[in-house]
Protein backbone atom coordinates (compact mmCIF):
# COMPACT_ATOMS: atom_id res chain seq x y z
CA UNK A 1 0.00 0.00 0.00
CA UNK A 2 2.79 2.37 0.94
CA UNK A 3 4.66 1.70 -2.31
CA UNK A 4 1.49 2.39 -4.30
CA UNK A 5 1.12 5.78 -2.60
CA UNK A 6 4.75 6.59 -3.35
CA UNK A 7 4.19 5.66 -6.99
CA UNK A 8 1.15 7.94 -7.21
CA UNK A 9 3.05 10.79 -5.53
CA UNK A 10 5.95 10.34 -7.94
CA UNK A 11 3.64 10.38 -10.96
CA UNK A 12 2.01 13.58 -9.76
CA UNK A 13 5.34 15.20 -9.02
CA UNK A 14 6.83 14.49 -12.44
CA UNK A 15 3.76 15.76 -14.27
CA UNK A 16 2.89 12.38 -15.75
CA UNK A 17 -0.73 12.75 -14.75
CA UNK A 18 -2.83 15.08 -16.87
CA UNK A 19 -5.44 16.86 -14.70
CA UNK A 20 -7.68 17.56 -17.71
CA UNK A 21 -10.59 15.29 -18.53
CA UNK A 22 -9.45 11.99 -19.96
CA UNK A 23 -10.33 11.52 -23.63
CA UNK A 24 -9.20 7.92 -23.79
CA UNK A 25 -11.61 5.24 -22.65
CA UNK A 26 -8.72 2.96 -21.75
CA UNK A 27 -7.52 5.54 -19.24
CA UNK A 28 -10.42 4.74 -16.96
CA UNK A 29 -9.37 4.16 -13.44
CA UNK A 30 -7.82 6.10 -10.61
CA UNK A 31 -7.22 9.33 -12.55
CA UNK A 32 -10.24 9.49 -14.84
CA UNK A 33 -12.25 12.65 -14.30
CA UNK A 34 -14.85 12.45 -17.07
CA UNK A 35 -18.24 12.89 -15.36
CA UNK A 36 -20.75 10.04 -15.57
CA UNK A 37 -24.50 10.50 -15.68
CA UNK A 38 -25.98 7.42 -14.00
CA UNK A 39 -29.29 5.80 -14.81
CA UNK A 40 -32.13 6.80 -12.48
CA UNK A 41 -32.76 4.43 -9.62
CA UNK A 42 -36.46 4.24 -10.44
CA UNK A 43 -37.58 3.84 -14.08
CA UNK A 44 -39.65 6.74 -15.36
CA UNK A 45 -42.48 4.48 -16.60
CA UNK A 46 -43.09 3.01 -13.14
CA UNK A 47 -44.90 6.21 -12.11
CA UNK A 48 -47.61 5.77 -14.79
CA UNK A 49 -50.75 3.61 -14.80
CA UNK A 50 -53.01 2.02 -17.38
CA UNK A 51 -52.77 3.10 -21.01
CA UNK A 52 -50.21 5.78 -20.17
CA UNK A 53 -47.92 3.11 -18.68
CA UNK A 54 -48.35 0.90 -21.74
CA UNK A 55 -47.42 3.73 -24.12
CA UNK A 56 -44.51 4.69 -21.85
CA UNK A 57 -43.26 1.08 -21.87
CA UNK A 58 -43.41 1.08 -25.68
CA UNK A 59 -41.51 4.37 -25.82
CA UNK A 60 -38.95 2.96 -23.38
CA UNK A 61 -38.45 -0.03 -25.66
CA UNK A 62 -37.89 2.28 -28.65
CA UNK A 63 -35.50 4.41 -26.57
CA UNK A 64 -33.49 1.35 -25.56
CA UNK A 65 -33.15 0.32 -29.20
CA UNK A 66 -32.09 3.84 -30.20
CA UNK A 67 -29.46 4.07 -27.44
CA UNK A 68 -28.04 0.60 -28.08
CA UNK A 69 -27.62 1.36 -31.79
CA UNK A 70 -25.60 4.53 -31.20
CA UNK A 71 -22.14 4.28 -32.70
CA UNK A 72 -19.09 6.50 -32.85
CA UNK A 73 -19.47 9.51 -35.13
CA UNK A 74 -23.27 9.54 -34.68
CA UNK A 75 -24.67 12.98 -33.88
CA UNK A 76 -27.46 13.25 -31.32
CA UNK A 77 -29.66 16.01 -30.03
CA UNK A 78 -28.80 16.14 -26.34
CA UNK A 79 -31.50 18.66 -25.41
CA UNK A 80 -34.78 19.37 -27.13
CA UNK A 81 -35.44 16.13 -28.96
CA UNK A 82 -33.16 13.25 -27.96
CA UNK A 83 -33.88 10.39 -30.33
CA UNK A 84 -35.02 12.69 -33.13
CA UNK A 85 -32.83 14.06 -35.92
CA UNK A 86 -30.85 17.08 -34.70
CA UNK A 87 -33.05 19.78 -36.27
CA UNK A 88 -33.46 23.51 -35.59
CA UNK A 89 -35.39 22.87 -32.36
CA UNK A 90 -32.38 21.06 -30.89
CA UNK A 91 -30.77 23.17 -28.17
CA UNK A 92 -27.61 21.07 -27.84
CA UNK A 93 -25.90 18.68 -30.23
CA UNK A 94 -23.38 16.05 -29.23
CA UNK A 95 -21.29 13.43 -30.99
CA UNK A 96 -20.82 9.87 -29.88
CA UNK A 97 -17.10 9.60 -29.18
CA UNK A 98 -16.99 6.10 -27.72
CA UNK A 99 -19.15 3.29 -26.43
CA UNK A 100 -18.62 0.72 -23.72
CA UNK A 101 -20.88 -1.89 -22.11
CA UNK A 102 -23.87 0.02 -20.69
CA UNK A 103 -22.22 3.42 -21.37
CA UNK A 104 -21.93 5.99 -24.14
CA UNK A 105 -19.33 8.77 -24.23
CA UNK A 106 -20.79 11.97 -25.69
CA UNK A 107 -18.97 15.19 -26.52
CA UNK A 108 -21.05 18.36 -26.56
CA UNK A 109 -20.28 19.97 -29.91
CA UNK A 110 -22.76 22.83 -30.18
CA UNK A 111 -25.18 24.39 -27.70
CA UNK A 112 -27.46 27.39 -27.90
CA UNK A 113 -27.19 30.07 -25.18
CA UNK A 114 -30.50 29.00 -23.60
CA UNK A 115 -29.32 25.39 -23.25
CA UNK A 116 -28.11 23.92 -19.97
CA UNK A 117 -25.16 22.54 -21.97
CA UNK A 118 -24.04 25.97 -23.26
CA UNK A 119 -21.00 26.34 -21.00
CA UNK A 120 -20.05 22.70 -21.52
CA UNK A 121 -19.18 22.73 -25.23
CA UNK A 122 -16.22 20.52 -26.18
CA UNK A 123 -16.55 18.58 -22.91
CA UNK A 124 -17.15 14.87 -22.74
CA UNK A 125 -19.57 12.98 -20.52
CA UNK A 126 -20.25 9.29 -19.97
CA UNK A 127 -23.93 8.41 -19.91
CA UNK A 128 -25.21 5.08 -18.68
CA UNK A 129 -27.68 3.63 -21.18
CA UNK A 130 -30.49 4.00 -18.66
CA UNK A 131 -29.76 7.73 -18.32
CA UNK A 132 -30.06 8.19 -22.08
CA UNK A 133 -33.27 6.15 -22.19
CA UNK A 134 -34.64 8.36 -19.40
CA UNK A 135 -33.66 11.42 -21.46
CA UNK A 136 -35.45 9.90 -24.46
CA UNK A 137 -38.62 9.40 -22.40
CA UNK A 138 -38.46 12.92 -20.94
CA UNK A 139 -38.05 14.48 -24.39
CA UNK A 140 -41.03 12.45 -25.64
CA UNK A 141 -43.40 13.64 -22.94
CA UNK A 142 -43.16 10.95 -20.24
Amino acid sequence: MRSALLLVAAALACGCVDPRASRVRGAAGLFENVPTYPAPERPRCSSHNGARKKSCDEAQYLGEIYVRRLATTDTVCLEGGFGDPAAAACLARASVVDTAPNRVLLEVREAQPNSRWFKKEQNQFWFEEGALVDLYLADHGY
